[in-house]
């Protein structure tokens, strides 16, 4: 007991020159859970970033196809409104270009108003919502702005079918005949540009890559989606080579 004591003095001794209680040195595995919980804080910072550079790239696009949906929409309403539509046109004529009109206006209406709506709403829920909000953010601006191009598309087809039905509403037939041909071979050259511009930058199923971190089962399933649509390309590649060489 006496060898105790004077164990505890010099300690004693010290705590009362230090003017409080001995410090406590830090545990280890603190430290540990500390550095993993800032390990942890950077990666989420970098996969953000990331994904807001995915972000960045789908707003523009909605920027891009509302600022166009905008422009056919005021080309289609003046068409509407300004358009002196012969007397001698038949009734039927005179319905099928103003319906097809009105119906190409609404249709790039409704592709301008997603993507102004895409555009304010989907970055304000990655910046302001809780935990996870950028992904979901993302994921939905991914489908909506897809939706947004549809209707674009079927704006601009309509258009051109209401420039179709106004030639034959107001010239001869020789001069409508010529129109509609041009029209056709301009949009046989529009549809061929668009597939094959789609088909050199198109990304087949599997091999679109985002920046969401993925578990190990959910990593396996996607790669093998990818080897899937791989193979069933290469089987459809040497079918369509047996043919070929069957014909010659």
């Amino acid at each position: 007991v006496q060898l105790s004591q004077e164990r505890r003095e010099p300690g004693s001794g010290s705590c009362q020159a230090h003017g409080g209680l001995p410090e406590v040195p830090r545990a280890p595995s603190s430290m540990l859970y500390a550095d993993k919980r800032a390990l942890e804080n950077n990666l989420q910072v970098s996969l953000i970033k990331i994904r807001e550079k995915e972000l960045d790239f789908y707003t523009r696009n909605c920027i891009s196809i509302g600022t166009q949906s905008a422009l056919l929409s005021g080309f289609a309403y003046a068409g509407i409104i300004q358009v002196d539509i012969p007397e001698s046109a038949s009734d039927l004529m005179q319905a099928s270009y103003l319906c097809v009109t009105v119906t190409a206006m609404a249709v790039e209406l409704i592709a301008l108003f997603n993507a102004t709506m895409c555009s304010m709403l989907g970055p304000g829920l990655a910046l302001r919502g809780p935990d996870g909000s950028m992904h979901s953010a993302v994921d939905g601006m991914l489908v909506e702005y897809r939706v947004c191009f549809l209707f674009f598309l079927l704006g601009v087809i309509l258009f051109h079918f209401s420039a179709l039905l106004f030639a034959w509403m107001e010239f001869p037939w020789p001069v409508a005949l010529s129109i509609t041909t041009v029209l056709c071979v301009f949009m046989y050259g529009m549809f061929a540009h668009f597939t094959r511009i789609y088909a050199k930058f198109q990304l087949r199923p599997g091999q679109m890559i985002d920046g969401r971190m993925v578990s190990a089962e959910e990593a396996a399933a996607v790669a093998g989606a990818q080897f899937g649509a791989m193979r069933q390309g290469s089987e459809t590649s040497t079918v369509i080579r047996e043919m070929q060489d069957r014909r010659t």
